[in-house]
């Protein structure tokens, strides 16, 4: 197989990696530690398993098909098929047997942003979005913050800018009477 050129591996590698902050919600440093052992089928869906995030806590994330699609076509032309998914490219545009930092990671978001006319972005941000985008999308908020690996539910609704409604709260919509 000819070897792609620097840029356009540069160019899946990044994209696979926004993808993934974007379609699964993870840190940096979970980004940066993902390995291919981590990517399973699991009830007909890819998921992310046994990361684990801050404080060691171990969760399994599902991941949106299109973020799957992003990190093959990366691995393909990258010809990785095991060990840490992202890694960094050689002053000779070579894939690099490490993993690729959080401070890269951080740096590539923030050169994407800048090219995007986004303004000053980080991966956080990315994070946030997802969990507003689940939000919108109808996602349960036990879920998002499954996903996210919050601790705590209020975490999760930072992250969404809601707080709970005791006007018109959920009970109110039950339709049980006694």
């Amino acid at each position: 197989m000819n070897a792609p050129d620097t840029g356009a591996l540069k160019g899946l590698r990044d994209r696979a990696i926004l993808a993934l902050l974007l379609g699964c919600g993870l840190r940096r440093a979970e980004a940066s530690s993902l390995t291919f052992e981590h990517i399973q089928q699991r009830d007909g869906r890819w998921v992310l398993v046994d990361l684990i995030g801050k404080r060691n806590k171990v969760r399994s994330v599902p991941m949106p098909n299109w973020t799957k699609q992003a990190i093959d076509e990366y691995a393909s032309a990258a010809e990785l098929t095991e060990g840490i998914v992202f890694r960094p490219l050689n002053k000779g545009g070579h894939i690099t047997r490490e993993r690729m930092s959080e401070q890269g990671i951080y740096n590539l978001v923030v050169e994407y942003g800048d090219a995007l006319n986004f303004g000053r972005i980080a991966p956080h941000d990315l994070r946030r979005t997802f969990a507003k985008l689940a939000h919108k999308g109808g996602s349960a908020l036990d879920q998002i913050q499954l996903s996210l690996g919050h601790g705590s539910i209020q975490t999760t609704e930072r992250y969404l800018g809601c707080e709970q409604d005791l006007t018109d709260a959920p009970c109110d919509h039950l339709g049980l009477r006694l």
